[in-house]
């Protein structure tokens, strides 16, 4: 499902939409964190809910998008 700039098919407001491979998925009793290796070397990890990761049939080895929409991005340093 991917459109041809390479990107979602999906329309949303959210801009940074990267593309990965899911490396992991760390079940809990209601929540799932989602690992998604973007390249590199770079990773994002993400929490849904255990439904949404079974509705999206997600499984590692799989392809998935990490779509990101924020009003606000913290920097921080040592």
């Amino acid at each position: 499902m991917i459109n041809a700039k390479g990107g979602m098919k999906t329309r949303t407001s959210a801009r940074n939409q990267l593309k990965g491979k899911i490396t992991a998925i760390d079940i809990g009793s209601v929540n799932v964190t989602v690992t998604i290796d973007i390249g590199g070397g770079n990773c994002i990890t993400a929490m849904i809910t255990k439904q949404s990761c079974e509705g999206l049939g997600l499984k590692v080895g799989g392809e998935a998008y990490a779509v990101i929409k924020a009003s606000s991005v913290m920097v921080g340093i040592d």
